[in-house]
């Protein structure tokens, strides 16, 4: 146990140090845009409209969607962002549930003057965001495009995996702050990170990004009774949806993925030939196709 503590004493020392310098070798992308008491970080790129918003799974940052918003930048709008205390955006009160951040992300593009309206992608979590989001503001709302999201309906599952999942938040913060992603950062950064996020690595898996992951993590179960309330039958009215499984699913999670489009009277349902969680990042072109799926509806004029 001595040696455990003189070992971890040496590593906050060494990260303490190593850290100094982390601003100026990892500078803010986008921008900082005030939220009310903290700031968030927003990086928007191209031009045209409707403009995209990408909303990123739980313990994920902007750098996520790398590839999704290079590919969309040519014709429209796109907007990528840090949720509050992960990356670059500043820490935000608690509790960090959906609902909250679904305020705060309608706050951060209003004040950027990043107007809308909008298409929506969310991924894992980041669905209950969107979902949120456009319940609250449908007329801003023109297209949802939803990727392997979080069942709100698995009250059970949330319940049992929040403590673990606070748990290994935990650990991997700890980890952070003795210096091991700084040395290890092949071994520690999740297979799956694009491009982006492994080179600013420090950043985007840092201490704060573990700490909001963990926040949100443990608001899970009240995030999730925020979108069953605004899932009743129908309630995505005509709005073109897309809701994306991987490949490989049990059937009662690519049934549950069938009834949330059927929120919609258009919405469809794209089962991935990809097994991975991470479509965006292991099949780019169905992710960029149903978002340009979606595209026709706002030209045509059509809406909820």
């Amino acid at each position: 146990m001595g040696l455990i503590v003189v070992l971890s004493g040496v590593g906050f020392g060494y990260e303490s140090v190593a850290g100094r310098n982390d601003a100026e070798r990892f500078p803010v992308p986008g921008r900082l845009v005030s939220v009310g008491d903290h700031q968030l970080h927003v990086y928007c790129t191209g031009s045209g409209a409707p403009t995209v918003v990408l909303e990123a799974g739980l313990a994920e940052s902007s750098a996520s969607w790398e590839g999704i918003q290079r590919g969309l930048s040519g014709g429209n709008r796109v907007c990528s962002y840090d949720r509050a205390g992960y990356a670059w955006s500043q820490d935000g009160p608690s509790p960090r549930t959906a609902e909250r951040e679904a305020g705060e992300l309608r706050t951060l593009l209003a004040n950027a003057g990043e107007g809308g309206p909008y298409v929506l992608v969310g991924h894992s979590y980041g669905g209950n965001i969107v979902r949120v989001f456009a319940h609250r503001w449908p007329t801003l709302t023109v297209g949802l495009v939803l990727i392997d999201v979080t069942d709100e309906s698995a009250v059970t599952a949330l319940q049992i995996s929040r403590p673990l999942l606070a748990l290994q938040f935990t650990v991997d913060q700890f980890l952070v702050r003795v210096g091991l992603l700084r040395l290890w950062s092949d071994a520690l950064v999740p297979a799956e990170a694009t491009t982006a996020a492994r080179a600013q690595a420090l950043v985007v898996y840092g201490s704060r990004s573990m700490a909001a992951a963990r926040a949100e993590a443990w608001a899970a179960v009240d995030s999730a009774a925020q979108v069953r309330a605004t899932a009743g039958p129908g309630a995505l009215g005509n709005l073109p949806v897309v809701v994306i499984v991987p490949g490989g699913q049990p059937a009662d999670a690519v049934e549950q993925a069938r009834r949330l489009a059927a929120l919609s009277a258009r919405g469809r349902l794209v089962v991935a030939t990809t097994t991975e969680h991470y479509v965006q990042r292991f099949q780019p072109d169905l992710v960029l196709k149903a978002v340009h799926e979606v595209m026709p509806a706002v030209s045509g004029g059509f809406g909820r």
